[in-house]
């Protein structure tokens, strides 16, 4: 894979799908529909998913991809592939909260190597560069052709007498409040999709663990951000590797984090 050209085309059919996305947002209305397992889809989630998936198809024929609005790439049987979550957060995005993001990532083997998440709304923009560190680039407008200022990120050194912790802000439960409070917490945050992510990855947050069903598309951006900025993830029952590529594209519950957090078992 040519890292250069795969960051610089993610990139920018972020900022195209978020203008697209941001069109029917700033809309006096606009129709919401429910899918098969139902969750909300609007006509947002499927303009930017026809666009990015167009873009990737002609820039990377050869690459397996996988959306979450198209059902047929769902059953594909890849370790290395595209993914992408066109609109990452649609129950933020329907109550115009802000805290929805386009992700899209490149998987390698299993691994997340590379990725963007781009919240149109809030004018946050963080991503993987081709050598795999990872950048916030200064916003709020973002030239689609020229790259702007990157501000390099890197997890927090944790305090485990303080640690700063974020949860879902739709999806939280009984069982991530009982996990959490193991832990000693100076401040506890909520924020949408995979936002939450860039949050530890930026040192904003320390922890982030998630008792509750997710898909690959809705994590492989924000992990490849954690990772390329010094954090992990793992599965939450036995803290083994997080993996992509698995059947169905289903994950398990997990936890990321900046290392130095002492997981609870």
């Amino acid at each position: 894979m040519d890292f250069d050209r795969l960051v610089t085309v993610m990139r920018r059919l972020a900022l195209e799908a978020g203008d697209r996305i941001m069109e029917v947002y700033n809309a006096p209305d606009f129709e919401v529909k429910t899918k098969s397992d139902a969750s909300p889809v609007t006509e947002a989630d499927e303009a930017a998913d026809a666009l990015i998936s167009e873009g990737l198809a002609e820039a990377f024929p050869a690459v397996a991809l996988v959306t979450e609005e198209q059902a047929a790439s769902h059953g594909q049987n890849v370790s290395t592939f595209l993914i992408v979550d066109p609109l990452d957060g649609t129950k933020e995005f329907v109550q115009r909260r802000g805290d929805f993001t386009v992700n899209i990532a490149y998987v390698e083997n299993g691994v997340p190597l590379r990725g963007v998440v781009y919240a149109p709304a809030k004018g946050r923009l963080f991503y993987t560069l081709a050598d795999g560190r990872s950048v916030e680039e200064v916003g709020p407008q973002f030239d689609k052709e020229t790259l702007g200022v990157q501000n390099p990120i890197m997890v927090s050194m944790p305090d485990n007498r303080a640690l700063m912790v974020v949860a879902s802000k739709s999806h939280r439960d009984q069982a991530t409040d009982a996990y959490i409070a193991q832990y000693a917490v100076k401040d506890m945050t909520s924020a949408g999709s995979s936002l939450k992510f860039c949050l530890v990855a930026t040192g904003e947050a320390d922890l982030y663990p998630r008792l509750g069903r997710t898909m690959e598309w809705d994590t492989a951006a924000g992990d490849a951000v954690l990772r390329g900025a010094g954090g992990e993830m793992v599965r939450f029952d036995d803290h083994s590797p997080f993996t992509y590529g698995k059947g169905g594209f289903e994950n398990p519950f997990f936890i990321a984090f900046a290392p130095g957090v002492l997981l609870v078992k």
